[in-house]
């Protein structure tokens, strides 16, 4: 299969798309007619509209014109082979970006659109090609938010929109992320909040036979169960120097990264939390400034050491986690620190996509606490990478 090239537009003679960035404060549930108009207005000019969903807030463009989907891979420093998902705000605008559409397709939209579910399906010849990397397939959902739903009823367009965030950045579930990344970049920010999941949508690829689930999501597995018995789940996690088009987007080993290196570990036994105490204690006495993002319930075993706390919620809600983990990663980012340590999720329910944006946030690097930490080590992996 061949390479394509990292970033769309990169070269020292095509600047990257910037602009005067706006920013419209609106109602989520009642969003102002006019502000949708001029953000649609923007998308016919081939302009760049970030706006919220119920998963985070997307980065949009005319899914018909490969001029403005371009431009979203040259703002996000996107590479060219990651494809992006199209908005619908009508299941039978199905038709306008698909072809030869299995009747499955239309069963589980009608049941979990809008929501957070990602379809896979072949891809329709009026989608521009970048939009899914050159292949013959294109990703599609329906929103579960009235101002993406506004935006697209009123441009009458379908509309690409992967996370509007710099690549492999944590993606964004306020304006305000948005606007870190992105300012200058973006004609129009909708601003409606934030985001009620805070986790990407699940994609599920129907061309694939049985039916495989590409990427765990704000949608549960066992809902898609119900009516796909047969359902394989995929993990693959690509490098991003294969340079090859992949199937759907997030499935980048390196994603949803903080700027500090995230450790992500894994345990069993009550000597856990102990163990990551002491390597914290360690790397702080060693000079580094840790973050740790944790529970509510685990904080209080960091409290008496000279630590920056990421409260991620109760252990017992795995929604409100998933709500804050983004904004967790940013919010140390913020704060200049070194290294973050997170003790994993169990892999069950909701638990799994939180797995799996911190298993890429650590870039596939996992440490077992059921197993005595050699703070040094780890301290030397910190130190080889700041070189």
């Amino acid at each position: 299969m061949k390479r394509l090239p990292c970033w769309s537009g990169w070269r020292k003679d095509n600047p990257v798309y910037s602009v005067q960035t706006r920013i419209f404060t609106l109602d989520p549930q009642n969003p102002d007619p006019a502000v949708i108009v001029q953000a649609a207005e923007r998308l016919h000019a081939d302009g760049l509209v970030a706006f919220p969903t119920e998963t985070v807030y997307g980065l949009g463009a005319n899914a018909f014109s490969a001029v403005a989907v371009g431009r979203i891979f040259e703002v996000k420093k996107r590479p060219f082979y990651d494809p992006v998902i199209v908005h619908l705000s009508d299941i039978s605008q199905i038709e306008q970006v698909a072809r030869d559409i299995p009747s499955l397709a239309y069963e589980l939209a009608q049941a979990y659109w809008p929501g957070p579910l990602t379809l896979v399906l072949k891809k329709g010849p009026q989608v521009a090609p970048n939009v899914s990397a050159g292949l013959d397939t294109v990703a599609v959902r329906m929103p579960n938010h009235r101002i993406p739903l506004a935006l697209v009823e009123t441009s009458g367009l379908p509309v690409a929109a992967p996370s509007a965030n710099l690549f492999t950045r944590p993606s964004p579930t306020s304006a305000r992320h948005v606007l870190e990344d992105l300012n200058g970049h973006v004609d129009i920010i909708l601003d409606g909040g934030d985001c009620p999941i805070g986790l990407e949508s699940t994609i599920l690829d129907l061309t694939a036979s049985p039916p495989t689930v590409l990427r765990h999501g704000g949608l549960d597995l066992d809902l898609l169960r119900e009516r796909i018995p047969h359902l394989q789940i995929a993990r693959r996690y690509v490098q991003t120097d294969e340079g090859l088009p992949m199937s759907a987007p997030g499935m980048l080993a390196k994603h949803y990264s903080p700027k500090a290196p995230l450790l992500l570990f894994t345990a069993q036994t009550d000597a856990a939390l102990t163990r990551l105490r002491d390597l914290a204690s360690a790397l702080a006495g060693r000079g580094f400034k840790v973050g740790v993002m944790t529970t509510m319930e685990d904080a209080r075993h960091f409290s008496d050491l000279n630590l920056e706390i990421a409260d991620l919620g109760s252990a017992a809600d795995l929604p409100q986690i998933g709500r804050r983990l983004f904004a967790q990663m940013r919010r140390l980012d913020s704060l200049r620190v070194d290294v973050i340590l997170v003790r994993a999720p169990a892999q069950e329910g909701l638990g799994l996509t939180i797995w799996d944006r911190l298993f890429r946030a650590a870039e596939g690097k996992v440490f077992d606490l059921d197993k005595p930490l050699e703070a040094e080590e780890i301290i030397s992996l910190l130190v080889k990478k700041e070189e």
